[in-house]
């Protein structure tokens, strides 16, 4: 990514990333359209009310994985071999032990967290079903992010969509088939997830393993180096407290979309599916930003960093309005797709057309991060972004629903408010900063 077009590199990395990245959205969205159709409402709002649990956990190892990808990408554009080697193997085996430590706190932390979110008696049991099997099979998960995290830092995101292609559709088929074929319920679709993903950990591990290329895994080499497991921390920490503080803090959002019963809730689960494809350009465009920025800063070429960051900020905003335009055009028939159940669009509907177009903020805020922590920068991020989805979103939320209406629609509208704040602070930020020399990993 040193060379060449810039618009063309970053398309060409992020293309597949974000197809991928659909793909992996789908094991989790199915789940919802599955049980939404052929189990119940109530099922649909169990999948739904666990999903900002699993990215507590998901979202702080996403943390490590980008600390990871900065090191790998820096020691890959300076090509030092012996240092990116070494940073592959302690990549690794951190993933594993981290996918131990995730698995057992997880699991045990189930019924606590759902009791914290407030969750209705109708909802709770299936709540605690579904997300008691899926953590317990999250190591799957874990493993295959970090090793396409790897290949992303190098410069290959083709791969891993293959394998995620791959998974997805395996996970359908065996949705259907524990649903349908075996009336398993929100048991089925759980486990359709789980073994579905341990398969994409299998074949990721089996690429880096048997690959012949300068990033190979090697199992007699997997130990833990000091010194660049804390510049992984370095950048990942802040980047993973950020997120699960954030992830936290939508807990606490979701808490309040249960005051007001099965059908909001289920009404909300549909909108945060759909919002998260949304997402995904602009969370593949600021991947790709921090693999560009670190590369090209680890050969020294400062000024096309910089470059590739306006345009990587530009291309996510304008793909992100055509999607959004579409989906507030047609949002009725994209609830629909998780339940016919008329209260549930209703509501799904009214989330979608107050929030959707303030995305177009997000997509700064979430490039603008990337393309600093690639310099180096992860706690100017974390600090914003602390602000404004957790501190001031908690404010609005308590003000509105304490002393202002506490109706469904002002309690989503939480969401912008945090986004508008984030993209007003880490603009100002950015411009102050970022034609300042970049820290060196």
């Amino acid at each position: 990514m040193t060379e060449g077009s810039i618009a063309g590199q970053v398309i060409l990395f992020a293309l597949p990333l974000m197809l991928g990245n659909v793909f992996q959205m789908l094991y989790n969205t199915v789940d919802s359209i599955v049980v939404g159709n052929f189990v119940g409402t109530q099922a649909l709002a169990a999948v739904g009310s666990t999903t900002m649990i699993v990215n507590m956990m998901v979202f702080f190892f996403n943390g490590f994985s980008t600390g990871a990808g900065v090191v790998i990408a820096n020691f890959f554009g300076a090509r030092d071999l012996k240092k990116l080697h070494k940073a592959i193997e302690t990549t690794m085996a951190a993933t594993f032990a981290l996918s131990v430590l995730f698995t057992l706190v997880g699991v045990a932390a189930v019924k606590p967290m759902l009791r914290f979110m407030a969750t209705p008696e109708d909802v709770f049991g299936e709540a605690t079903t579904y997300l008691r099997i899926y953590i317990g099979g999250i190591s799957g998960l874990l493993i295959y992010n970090m090793g396409s995290g790897i290949l992303r830092a190098v410069g290959d995101t083709v791969r891993p969509l293959y394998f995620l292609v791959l998974t997805s559709i395996l996970n359908i088929l065996l949705d259907l088939l524990f649903v349908l074929g075996f009336h398993c319920g929100i048991e089925g679709v759980a486990w359709a997830t789980v073994l579905s993903q341990f398969i994409s950990a299998l074949l990721i591990l089996s690429l880096l393993t048997r690959s012949n290329d300068i990033y190979r895994l090697t199992w007699n080499d997997l130990k833990i180096d000091r010194s660049i497991l804390g510049s992984i921390f370095a950048i990942g920490l802040p980047a993973g407290i950020q997120s699960i503080i954030t992830a936290f803090s939508n807990v606490f959002v979701q808490s309040y979309v249960n005051f007001f019963g099965s059908s909001c809730m289920a009404g909300w689960s549909c909108y945060n599916k759909l919002d998260q494809f949304v997402m995904l350009p602009m969370q593949s465009m600021a991947m790709a930003a921090t693999t560009f920025v670190s590369q090209n800063i680890g050969a020294g070429k400062e000024q096309r960093a910089d470059r590739g960051t306006v345009i990587t900020v530009s291309m996510s905003v304008g793909v992100t309005a055509v999607i959004v335009a579409l989906l507030c055009l047609f949002a009725a028939p994209a609830v629909g797709m998780f339940s016919p159940d008329a209260s549930v669009i209703e509501y799904g509907v009214l989330f979608i057309r107050a929030n959707c177009f303030f995305l177009l903020f997000n997509c700064v805020n979430h490039v603008l991060a990337g393309a600093l922590r690639g310099r180096g920068d992860s706690r100017g991020p974390m600090v914003i972004m602390l602000l404004a989805f957790v501190g001031i979103r908690q404010i609005y939320l308590f003000v509105v629903s304490r002393f202002i209406a506490n109706t469904p629609l002002l309690v989503g509208f939480g969401y912008p408010v945090g986004w508008t704040t984030c993209c007003i602070i880490e603009v100002t930020y950015f411009v102050l900063r970022w034609r300042r020399p970049a820290k060196r990993g």
